[in-house]
């Protein structure tokens, strides 16, 4: 059963839900915001424990869209669940979302990738070893959600055209995710290259299954925040990934915001 929300959100009723990654929070000042929601002040909820990620639902009108923003997201390496990494995206689907977009900060594995780059998600790799959906069920048994076209082909070729006018160099590529907290090591990032990952990260895919099983609309966009173990030439840290994000977050603002602009 979903927490109880204020009335001021439920009446809200968004369009437009977003997940906000490391060093990408900023993004929920750029709405014209009609309020605030700690994650500490809904019953049962998750808290966000990592830096970069404040902790709040942040919903306003945003190039005449009703969005949702979550400022800070929560990961699998922080001790939760799959239930509860499922949690926010139900949510947002009960309050009427009809599109999802979920941004993270990721490191490159395509050596065409540089630190600043974006990504648009064509598909992923679930590596996290286990799935959001186990357990879950309706009257017909265990839920089988077909996967094969899990980010909107449509909505991203709008936005690779609208890039492309804006003069955003965007790529499109595969997401795979690991559990995390650790950074992978360079013969996992061989083996990654191997199966066709284009860049590496610890969030995002629970979502999108989640998100994919309700039926949303979903798109993914990753910051190319650090190239990933042994094709960088210094050690990896959280403070690349939060400093590479904040240099080009002028660019990510225009990129997100012209895309929900196209749903």
């Amino acid at each position: 059963m979903l927490p109880k929300l204020p009335d001021c959100l439920t009446n809200f009723c968004p369009e437009v839900g977003i997940v906000l990654g490391s060093g990408l929070g900023f993004f929920a000042e750029s709405l014209d915001v009609c309020g605030r929601l700690a994650y500490e002040q809904i019953p049962g909820f998750p808290t966000s424990t990592v830096p970069g990620h404040a902790g709040q639902f942040v919903y306003g009108k945003l190039k005449g869209r009703k969005v949702i923003c979550m400022q800070g997201r929560f990961h699998y390496y922080e001790g939760y669940n799959m239930e509860q990494l499922s949690l926010p995206i139900q949510l947002m689907s009960s309050l009427g979302i009809s599109t999802l977009f979920l941004t993270n900060a990721a490191g490159g594995i395509n050596t065409l990738y540089k630190p600043g780059d974006f990504m648009l998600i064509a598909d992923h790799i679930n590596f996290l070893g286990t799935n959001p959906l186990i357990g879950k069920g309706d009257e017909n048994g265990l839920l089988f959600t077909d996967m094969s076209a899990v980010y909107d082909s449509n909505l991203r070729s709008q936005i690779r055209v609208w890039a492309k006018d804006s003069d955003i160099s965007l790529h499109e590529g595969v997401y795979l995710a690991t559990t995390g907290p650790c950074y992978e090591t360079p013969a996992e990032i061989r083996a990654f290259a191997s199966i066709g990952a284009d860049a590496v990260g610890m969030s995002t895919v629970p979502e999108a299954i989640i998100a994919r099983q309700l039926g949303l609309r979903i798109i993914g966009l990753s910051c190319i925040t650090n190239l990933a173990a042994g094709l960088s030439e210094s050690p990896l840290s959280h403070d690349e990934v939060s400093q590479t994000a904040d240099k080009v977050k002028n660019i990510f603002a225009r990129l997100l915001a012209g895309s929900v602009e196209l749903v």
